[in-house]
């Protein structure tokens, strides 16, 4: 069995940001605009320290033109800084939202375009988790919380710069008393931080997978009486989804010890800042501006204690996202073909995740213009081969190939244009039967899939419909969701179309509406049919039989 890229429940953090760095370059500019406003306010921030302080120290000398000039110079500094957080916060926010949606635009492409493989060993509810939830945290990060943790990060900087600027010995008596504790705190915050955001991250997708299968059992639930032993499970998972976020809580408490250490620190600043006075050596300005500024100080270290725990969970879900994109990384083939081929499976092996064998070297060919039918019993193998010929499945053993070029070295685009799988169940989305015809290539309107009902021979299928095109999809029986699936395969019209199961449990009206429109795709394409019926297996010139996983 071919190995399956599964995602870690826990991927690692290291160098999340520098991983992260391709989905930011093409929005750098944007970034760099907003991060010179940011810094512009954090400068101005910090300025009203020295200002007050001149202020204060004009007052203490009696000079009152300097004090006017103070309070002046206080109110422009009040009103740009206020103007530039603003206008920092909004570009910041808006080149996030630029960064985030791509993501989720990606996160979205690499899932639909997934091999069926990958999907297959997910929890559908784990996948939606990364590509819905941690997306949205993510935006909400980068929405309220980066442009504080910018500010903070800056002001911390600044202010630092103009304290040294005032009185070297006091900023570095702060220094000593603040910072080693203050660091031991983050240190210890950041190392337990890491693991219990991760596994909090990890019981939630499980919980949420758990959840979703809810939903997709719940008739046999009904039926069954198997409520009771689900909801066992339900709650174990809900419980250790309590349990990790009781550990990402108690890390996150972690910081605020930085609290007592700022209280401290500032007992001592006053102590100090008084002696130095009354020594001569710093002026009641002086003292004025590390009293405010050390409250810019230990604010900056409060403030970001509080967004230490937002940034972890950010960075978590931008591991898992970033770890979903790697395990689905974009399709790199580069195979040409041509626009008719022959499509030919040679040796191939399947087994499925259960490690049951499903096919067992099968050889088998198909020439351009082939009409044939798959036949055999139920479990023989034939929906896999078929999804083996579209390359949906790859290969355990042997190779597929259309026109000479095995299928993975074909571009994803390119070969869903050459080779078309209509399911047994068709899928629909919510919308009408117009809305999603118009999801084929080159979003076909009106004229086209008119024009396609008419090359099928079955207007009359489309004149049934309640509301015609504009009926809503859900609204269908499987058979007329099979000839949707029909439609859509004209308008991508494909060399080779390969129909699982298309007549089967049908009503006879609808039966032989899908057997008119089989023969007029049969025109100038090779067609594959896997098919129980009788009369549709008549139309077909040729048999494959399949027993057992083996060609019989």
């Amino acid at each position: 069995m071919a190995e399956v890229q599964l995602l870690s429940d826990e991927p690692a953090q290291r160098g999340v940001l520098r991983a992260a760095w391709p989905h930011l370059r093409p929005h750098r500019r944007r970034v760099a605009s907003a991060l010179v406003f940011s810094l512009a306010e954090s400068a101005a921030l910090v300025a009203i320290a020295p200002v007050i302080a001149t202020a204060v120290q004009a007052l203490v000398d009696g000079d009152r033109d300097r004090f006017l000039a103070a309070v002046a110079a206080l109110m422009g500094v009040v009103v740009a800084q206020a103007v530039l957080a603003r206008v920092g916060a909004v570009l910041l926010a808006r080149a996030g939202e630029h960064v985030v949606r791509d993501l989720r635009e990606q996160v979205v492409e690499r899932l639909a375009g997934a091999p069926l493989r990958f999907l297959e060993a997910h929890r559908g509810g784990s996948l939606l988790q990364r590509a819905t939830g941690e997306v949205a945290e993510l935006a909400q990060f980068v929405r309220d919380s980066l442009p504080a943790l910018i500010g903070v990060l800056s002001t911390l900087g600044f202010t630092a710069v103009v304290m040294a600027g005032y009185s070297v010995p006091l900023t570095l008596v702060v220094v000593a008393v603040f910072l080693p504790p203050a660091v031991l705190i983050t240190r210890s915050f950041a190392k337990h931080a890491g693991p219990a955001f991760a596994a909090q991250a990890g019981a939630e997708a499980t919980m949420a997978g758990t959840f979703a299968e809810t939903l997709d059992i719940k008739d046999a639930l009904r039926s069954t009486g198997g409520l009771p032993a689900w909801m066992t499970r339900f709650e174990r998972d809900n419980v250790a989804a309590l349990d990790a976020q009781r550990r990402a809580v108690h890390a996150e408490n972690r910081i605020v010890g930085i609290t007592f250490v700022e209280g401290f620190t500032m007992a001592v600043l006053l102590v100090l800042g008084a002696w130095l006075v009354a020594d001569g050596r710093l002026d009641v300005g002086g003292i004025v501006v590390f009293v405010l500024a050390g409250r810019n100080l230990f604010e900056g270290f409060g403030e970001l204690s509080q967004l230490a725990g937002d940034a972890q969970t950010a960075r978590t879900g931008l591991a898992r996202l970033l770890d979903l994109l790697d395990r689905t990384s974009a399709d790199g083939g580069t195979g040409t073909l041509p626009e008719r081929g022959e499509l030919t499976a040679t040796g191939v092996t399947y087994a499925y995740e259960n490690g049951a064998d499903v096919l067992h070297r099968v050889t088998v060919t198909f020439a351009p213009g082939d009409h044939a039918g798959l036949v055999g019993e139920s479990g023989s193998g034939k929906t896999t081969l078929s999804k083996l010929l579209s390359g949906l499945y790859t290969p355990d053993a042997g190779t597929v190939t259309y026109g000479g070029v095995d299928l993975r070295d074909i571009p994803t685009a390119e070969l869903r244009r050459r080779v078309v799988l209509v399911p047994q169940d068709v899928h629909v989305v919510a919308g009408s039967v117009l809305d999603n015809l118009a999801l084929a290539p080159g979003s076909p309107g009106g004229t086209e899939i008119e024009a396609a009902v008419a090359a099928l021979g079955i207007g009359d299928f489309v004149a049934a419909l309640p509301g015609g095109l504009s009926t809503p999809a859900g609204d269908l029986s499987a058979g007329e969701r099979q000839i949707l699936g029909l439609i859509r395969a004209v308008l991508v019209d494909p060399a080779v179309l390969i129909l699982d199961e298309a007549t089967a449990d049908v009503d006879p009206d609808t039966g032989r509406r899908l057997e008119t429109a089989v023969a007029a795709l049969r025109r100038g394409r090779t067609l594959i049919v896997i098919a129980h019926r009788r009369t549709t297996i008549e139309l077909l010139p040729r048999l494959v039989t399949l027993r057992a996983g083996r060609l019989a």
